[in-house]
């Protein structure tokens, strides 16, 4: 829900619009235009406010397919928000186990530990890079859609 008296604002990212008056809170059928002459023409905002038909090609169309087009984008963009998060994540893991690999007296002091600290190091930059791949081809495909 978004309460403002920005118009471009709520042009932008509305998809429904409520008109709030009298004590009550009730579905406009039009859009911002449709409100501002209902206003100027001395409607009012009652309930026997008269309610303008809505251009079918106009605005409240256009809004309601870019609140489509996002509801479609939304699971490319949770996909690349997981990614993100996930880069630095692994990242921090990679390099404490760097530091701890630093820190190391001798290759040969503890052998299996190392073998698998080595292991987990390369499984974590497999990870880090696919994870990287995943979030730019998810960006892209957000970009590649949201295109007109």
């Amino acid at each position: 829900m978004l309460v403002s008296h920005d118009w471009h604002l709520l042009e932008l990212v509305a998809d429904r619009l409520w008109l709030v008056a009298d004590g009550t809170a009730r579905p406009f059928d039009g859009d911002l235009d449709d409100y501002e002459r209902q206003v100027l023409d001395g409607g009012g905002s009652g309930d026997g406010a008269r309610r303008p038909e809505p251009e079918p090609g106009g605005r409240r169309a256009a809004r309601r397919l870019a609140a489509e087009r996002r509801r479609e984008l939304e699971p490319l963009r949770q996909k690349a928000r997981r990614a993100e998060e996930m880069v630095p994540r692994l990242s921090k893991e990679r390099e404490a186990l760097d530091r701890a690999l630093a820190q190391q007296e001798s290759p040969r002091s503890n052998g299996l530990v190392l073998s698998e600290a080595l292991k987990r190091r390369a499984e974590l930059v497999r990870l880090i890079e696919r994870a990287e791949i995943d979030w730019l081809a998810a960006e892209e495909a957000i970009e590649r859609e949201s295109s007109p």
